[in-house]
């Protein structure tokens, strides 16, 4: 909800000139003072945050010296002894532990010991912090980075306030020297930051708030729907996360790239995927890099013959599941796309043959439109569970979808009564458009829009801002009365 408030913006733009004016030297300076006091004033988990990253800092150091004083003997025995070994893992589950506390404290007050009354409280962007923390300490470990001697260049790191909230998750080895590098005044990247932000506004106003209104009126009330309406409420659901989670991203790309500094794209228009596997590999792009790091590989990643390979996937999807959320429909949806990723390798040979047979070739537009669906359908099928207030509830909302007939409810008002008007699903459907043209430009030119937009003529530029702001303004979440929903993922 920050990125959507004027007062984020007022801020931002102090910092933006404070952090000019200073010398290159003391910039970095400018991007901490901002950073503590942006989390001071929003998180109610600020000793928390505070005790992990001096935690998280100390042992770092602990970590490097402790390897770099044995690395003769390390060189001699082949790998890390024991006694690091068990530091690290201490460590890592020691910064681990808050997360695992909060996350699930909740599910086990309700589900095991009938308290529903009592919660944790999870403080603002731990999910997204920890991960960092981990990484760093696993990159220490490893030998890919030097620990920061510096706690305060540390510090930074971790807060970085564009990104710290609802990420992307960073890298030390990525993001850390551009922190503390002094940044010169670049008004290509600066614009671009300006017109990241804008796009955050577009997908947020204009298509996931207006597709909430729909998802929530269906899901808030799901024992009255089936059928095609499940089906209507799912594809909107995936639609809204999307166009929700990118928005928040883009506005922390852009907001970062107002002070130089380039964060990790976290999208590649994962639903043009031809596969989940690729699927995967397009969606929530830092977190699916850090699971493939940090859980897969070191589990033994493909080294380890199939059945190993198979294990360690549904391990690590089954980690993201719990990392989403405490209870059973998180587990379900992220061992669910462990498993259809494996049924998609076990079946390949049997659909390549079945594409011969009937004439349809490996690059044909059929073929590459059945994939799609074929993906899209079981992401779709595994956010309704995600969606759904539980595993129970969303498995009886799939069973309806395909046992229930009633494709008329596209061709009555039955959609109409769900909260939408037909002005609002106008917008909803052209905003959608744009969304697939701007994927589509990226999947076949390797361009993205904005990129595309500073390449034309002034003029033309600026009636695409001045009528992009007004339409966002008319026709957004303010426009038609509704008021803004929070990120989703800021409950993650």
């Amino acid at each position: 909800m920050v990125f959507l408030s004027v007062s984020y913006y007022i801020f931002l733009a102090a910092a933006v000139m404070v952090y000019y004016l200073l010398p290159l030297r003391f910039r970095w300076l400018a991007l901490l003072a901002a950073s503590m006091a942006f989390y001071v004033r929003l998180s109610h988990g600020r000793k928390l945050f505070f005790a992990m990253v001096l935690f998280s800092y100390a042992m770092g150091l602990f970590l490097y010296y402790m390897r770099k004083n044995r690395a003769e003997k390390r060189r001699e025995e082949g790998g890390p002894r024991a006694p690091e070994r068990l530091l690290f893992a201490a460590a890592v589950c020691a910064v681990a532990a808050p997360l695992v506390v909060t996350k699930n404290g909740n599910f086990i007050l309700e589900s095991f010991l009938c308290r529903p009354g009592r919660s944790f409280i999870i403080p603002l962007g731990l999910s997204f912090y920890t991960l960092q923390m981990i990484a760093y300490l696993a990159d220490i470990f490893t030998g890919r980075i030097e620990p920061e001697k510096n706690p305060f260049h540390y510090m930074l790191f971790i807060s970085f306030f564009p990104q710290t909230i609802q990420g992307p998750i960073p890298r030390f080895g990525d993001l850390g020297r551009q922190l503390l590098t002094g940044r010169r005044f670049d008004e290509a990247g600066f614009t671009r930051g300006l017109l990241l932000i804008g796009w955050g506004f577009f997908l947020k106003m204009m298509i996931a708030d207006k597709a909430a209104v729909v998802v929530n009126a269906v899901f808030d009330h799901s024992a009255m729907y089936a059928g095609f309406v499940v089906f209507a409420a799912g594809a909107l659901y995936s639609l809204q996360l999307y166009a929700d989670f990118m928005a928040c991203v883009s506005m922390a790309r852009g907001a970062a790239a107002l002070f130089g500094v380039q964060l990790a794209e976290n999208f590649n228009h994962p639903y043009l995927a031809l596969s989940v596997k690729e699927f995967w590999q397009r969606w929530h792009i830092s977190l699916s890099s850090w699971l493939r790091d940090y859980i897969y590989i070191p589990l033994g990643g493909n080294r380890k013959g199939r059945m190993r390979r198979y294990i360690n996937l549904a391990l690590t999807f089954a980690v993201s599941g719990v990392w989403h959320g405490a209870g059973y429909k998180y587990l379900f949806w992220g061992l669910f796309h462990a498993a259809y990723q494996i049924g998609e390798e076990i079946t390949a040979p049997v659909r390549d043959r079945l594409c011969r047979l009937l004439g349809i070739s490996g690059d044909s537009l059929l073929r590459t439109v059945l994939r799609r669906a074929a993906t899209l359908f079981p992401v779709m099928a595994a956010w309704i569970v995600f969606r759904a207030d539980s595993l129970r509830e969303g498995l009886r909302m799939l069973f309806s979808m395909v046992s229930v007939w009633n494709p008329w409810i596209l061709f009555d008002d039955t959609l109409l009564r769900l909260g939408l008007e037909w002005k609002e699903w106008a917008v909803l459907l052209i905003s959608s458009w744009v969304l697939l043209r701007a994927s589509l430009l990226k999947e076949r030119r390797g361009l993205e829009l904005w990129d595309w937009l500073m390449r034309q003529h002034i003029l033309f530029r600026w009636f695409c801002y001045l009528g992009a702001a007004v339409a966002v303004f008319v026709f957004g979440t303010y426009g038609f009365g509704f008021d803004a929903q929070a990120f989703i993922y800021g409950g993650f």
